[in-house]
């Protein structure tokens, strides 16, 4: 008997083991989220169409590198970003605020729209991703007079920009300008500014879910799977 009791203490796992490895599990996840790995919800339609409201995505924290939580510690990143791509970031109008666009405008770029036509380096770009509907500008004329601080040749008096005609701007040095696809119905970098490196949270891998956020259908999230769109990476 009593060496059965004393088999039954070495296989049963201690307390403080079990407590170790959960601990361990924890820290192994949060490690993965806070520098590799984050989920993030679409919630509005200014990406549209190549993000849709109810897409759940995946988004790369490793590659720009990411803050340490509460602290000003910044984890190196792998990479740096390119104009083309669609990143998630801080924006400098709302604090804990995060948003995705697509970056248009580098350092040393310059940049301008003319009638909804955008020209990069004074060359008309194809934007196969951009989505027009005419819309009523959602931000007056006066939220884009930040313009005057790097237009090019200085600051003008009749310098009026508009939501489709603005610029041409001088993209300084450690700076990027960010466009929403849905260039109607996006309040961006043509109102809030430009943005700094360190804002920059990381770039979306793929679409893991997708569903219609506007049905009026009970349970959406079952009965309105956008099943085409999962398993899918934005660009």
């Amino acid at each position: 008997m009593g060496k059965n009791k004393l088999k039954d203490k070495e296989l049963r796992p201690s307390w403080r083991r079990s407590l170790l490895r959960g601990a361990c599990f924890v820290f192994c996840l949060l490690t993965i989220r806070v520098v590799a790995l984050q989920a993030f919800t679409i919630t509005s339609g200014s990406m549209e169409p190549t993000l849709l409201a109810g897409d759940f995505v995946w988004v790369n924290k490793a590659a720009m590198g990411s803050r340490i939580p509460f602290t000003d510690i910044r984890i190196p990143g792998y990479s740096e970003p390119r104009r083309g791509e669609i990143l998630v970031f801080d924006p400098p109008h709302e604090d804990g605020l995060i948003v995705v666009k697509r970056l248009i405008g580098m350092p040393g770029d310059t940049l301008e729209m003319r009638d909804k036509t955008l020209y990069l380096n004074g060359r008309a770009q194809d934007e196969p991703y951009v989505l027009h509907t005419d819309g009523e500008p959602n931000y007056s004329a006066a939220a884009m007079l930040w313009h005057q601080e790097i237009l090019v040749g200085g600051p003008r008096e009749d310098y009026l920009p508009t939501r489709d005609t603005w610029g041409p701007l001088a993209i300084p040095d450690g700076r990027y300008f960010m466009l929403g696809d849905h260039r109607d119905e996006s309040l961006d970098s043509r109102t809030w500014g430009l943005l700094e490196r360190w804002r920059f949270e990381g770039r979306i891998l793929v679409r893991y879910f997708s569903y219609n956020r506007d049905s009026h259908r009970p349970f959406p999230f079952i009965r309105e799977i956008r099943w085409s769109r999962i398993g899918t990476r934005p660009r």
